[in-house]
């Protein structure tokens, strides 16, 4: 198939003599330079007449040529059709703008770039395109990777020419080979030049072939400067599925372990990455124990130690691989990658692995773009400046950091500075963060410029931060504080429940009696808004006793604020009067002007529940007041929202309206999108009671659900979302 249309040689058996061969005639006879007519000039003239020249060509006799060098392709091969069409896409002789047919694909060790390779080439070939292969291994991960000279001599001997009429080493090898293929191309043959396992531009560069042939390189880095460049992922789930369920049928036809269990099967493939290579590996470990369940495999390979011991064959082994792309990097950037798996989050800003690196930012930034393109790490394609490392190679990293970390005190030093560093950068961070929800007037941190930005901060940094949360008492201590309002704020209620336990534990382990105090406040708080009032009314009463213990007065107003909250929830609406009447009293005698404005309004939502709306009207515009003293737009809003309710209890529809309106116009101005929502509702209710046009009560609620939705609250968009339904 490979030698498809190539031309033969019609001559045979031993090399034919000299011959005297020139332009335009046979081949043998004597060439007469005649230089009559020609201008010499500043020459000088030695003798005249004629001069005989006599020009020897070597031809040789043909050898076997080696045109079809693609191996099958795998039973198990599966996927791939968007990497096969890119590839293809090069490679067709009518592609538009024509240019080099050189794919260029690269991907971390056992990705399947070489298989893809195979595939495409046999695809290309039954399009016609392609009448013969040349395939080099350049064995670029190997101790002793192939020199460009070498992948020359033997992509020569497979295009027929003899070893001992091979040129030395250099520009004469690499002319004789492009010679070679023009002289195919003249004889209408289009050859594919696969280069596998390449490391380096220069060991490519020379096999680039003449234009109209097509060449493919495998790399696990990103080789620029070649032709197009593709990076190869992993597979997709369902086709990782589909090779481990190829896999095991091609040992054994009745083998249905799959089919049996697809759950354990997912199990499997993303333990493994959805990596090909890891993938066979596991699919051979099965085969050797017919009787294992998916389901043991998927426990053993989901363990967070060990996961690369139990994805190696005997013969294959992931942890070799990772080994060999290891040692192609330079000290330093085998130092950053080890480093980067100290970061407990899923990926890493740029600035935090400056701070794990303790280097400057410019050499930082070069050695990630290094790992980058070695693909041990990944560029975060939807954060710029994010970097990001699978699992499997983050299991390496930590392996790696470890075997550095036990070659004694000095390494295990260092490696603990970093890891401390980073912990101080995230810690520092988020308290700087958390300053801009203080409320207005009070100091803030000039890392971030406004709220905005420190929202944004702590939208990119989310799961890291909660997962240095977990790394030490001091961590969880202080972050289970600093991420409090922002987590609130977005609505992710269950990891507020999680930073808030932290924060309490990390306490009660460092004998933190005054923040112990806080920190059950807080976790009450969490447990209120997640309606789990019971466990919130004791986390509170506990926080109340032990600021009494302290004689924190001003804890207490906090404890007897929150309590007063969870038992409105309760409609214990007499206890709540009482614990929120206790709270504005505390707050008045130490002089917290906002916190007494925040138990007025609470006072008034208590007497809305008890009908008493004269009475809760006064308790909100006294709270309004002093919100309004403190300059806190965004809790005046609150007053607002309360007091259109308040309005239309009282059948002052055009006030409630009116004070709805200045309550969504002062939340939007926040970007509080939740209590937006809530406000869009609220008017809404209050239209509705007024009698006002249905299409102008079903566009509130409308506003509602779209507000509702950006704060990522969906079950109360869905729930306004429902009004819209309703006749």
């Amino acid at each position: 198939m490979g030698s498809k249309g190539s031309a033969k040689r019609k001559n045979k058996g031993k090399k034919s003599g000299p011959q005297k061969h020139s332009q335009g005639q046979a081949a043998g006879t004597a060439v007469r330079n005649d230089y009559r007519g020609a201008q010499f000039e500043r020459s000088q003239v030695v003798t005249n007449g004629s001069m005989t020249a006599t020009t020897y060509v070597q031809q040789y006799a043909p050898v076997p040529t080696a045109l079809d060098a693609l191996p099958a392709l795998p039973q198990e091969f599966t996927g791939r059709a968007d990497d096969l069409a890119f590839i293809l896409k090069v490679l067709d002789p009518d592609r538009p703008g024509g240019g080099p047919a050189v794919a260029v694909l690269s991907g971390w060790g056992g990705v399947g770039k070489t298989t893809l390779a195979y595939a495409a080439g046999h695809a290309a070939q039954q399009r016609g395109w392609f009448t013969g292969v040349l395939l080099v291994d350049l064995r670029g991960y190997d101790p002793h990777p192939a020199q460009a000279e070498d992948a020359l001599e033997a992509l020569l001997r497979a295009l027929g020419v003899r070893p001992k009429h091979l040129p030395a080493p250099g520009a004469g090898r690499e002319a004789l080979y492009r010679s070679q293929l023009n002289m195919r191309r003249e004889k209408g043959e289009r050859l594919l030049v696969v280069a596998d396992n390449a490391s380096a531009v220069a060991q490519v560069q020379p096999l680039l072939p003449p234009g109209h042939h097509g060449m493919i390189v495998t790399s696990r880095h990103g080789l620029a400067g070649l032709g197009r460049m593709r990076t190869v992922n992993r597979l997709q789930p369902e086709d990782a599925i589909a090779l481990l369920q190829a896999a095991l049928k091609k040992n054994d036809p009745d083998d249905v372990r799959v089919e049996a269990d697809p759950g354990a099967a997912e199990r499997v493939v993303l333990a493994c990455g959805c990596l090909p290579l890891a993938l066979q590996i596991t699919a051979a470990l099965l085969a050797q124990d017919p009787g294992e369940p998916l389901s043991e495999r998927a426990d053993a390979l989901g363990q967070a130690e060990g996961v690369l011991d139990g994805l190696s064959d005997g013969e294959r082994s992931l942890r070799a691989m990772f080994d060999q792309s290891l040692e192609r990097l330079s000290p330093q950037e085998q130092d950053l990658f080890r480093l980067l798996s100290l970061n407990p989050g899923p990926d890493i800003a740029t600035p935090a692995a400056v701070v794990l690196a303790n280097q400057p930012q410019a050499a930082t930034e070069r050695l990630l773009g290094r790992l980058a393109a070695s693909h041990l790490i990944e560029r975060n394609l939807a954060a710029r400046g994010r970097w990001q490392m699978h699992d499997l190679l983050r299991a390496y990293a930590n392996e790696q950091a470890e075997a550095f970390k036990a070659r004694g005190r000095d390494p295990r030093r260092r490696y603990d500075q970093a890891r401390t560093r980073l912990i101080n950068y995230y810690t520092e961070h988020a308290e700087a963060a958390d300053t801009h929800f203080d409320p207005p007037g009070s100091v803030v941190s000039s890392r971030f410029s406004d709220r905005e930005q420190a929202l944004a901060w702590f939208d990119a940094e989310r799961e890291n931060l909660i997962a240095t949360a977990h790394t030490t008492p001091h961590a969880g201590l202080n972050l289970g504080f600093a991420l409090g309002r922002y987590l609130a704020w977005r609505r992710r209620l269950q990891d507020l429940l999680v930073v808030r336990s932290l924060a309490l534990d990390a306490c009660r382990r460092l004998n933190d009696t005054r923040n112990e105090a806080n920190a059950w406040t807080n976790l009450g708080s969490t447990l209120r808004e997640l309606r789990r009032f019971d466990e919130a009314l004791q986390a509170i009463e506990t926080a109340r006793t032990l600021h009494e213990q302290t004689g924190d007065a001003h804890g207490r107003a906090t404890a007897w604020s929150n309590l007063g909250l969870v038992l409105q929830e309760l409609r214990r609406f007499d206890e709540a009067h009482d614990a929120h009447d206790t709270a504005r009293t505390l707050f008045h005698q130490t002089g917290d002007t906002h916190g007494e404005a925040a138990a007025w309004n609470n006072l008034g939502l208590v007497l809305q529940g008890l009908r008493r709306f004269k009475d809760a009207h006064d308790a909100h515009d006294t709270a309004r007041t002093l919100y309004q003293q403190t300059g806190d737009t965004h809790s005046q809003a609150d007053t607002w929202n309360n007091l259109g309710t308040v309005y239309r209890g009282l059948g002052r529809f055009d006030e409630g309206v009116e004070a709805g309106q200045y309550a969504i116009a002062m939340l939007a101005a926040a970007q509080d999108w939740f209590r937006t929502g809530a406000a869009w509702g609220e008017l809404a209710t209050t239209l509705t009671a007024a009698g006002a046009d249905p299409g102008q009560v079903r566009g509130a609620w409308n506003e509602s659900a779209a507000a509702y939705a950006r704060a990522g609250a969906e079950h109360e968009a869905a729930a306004s979302r429902a009004h819209t339904d309703s006749p």
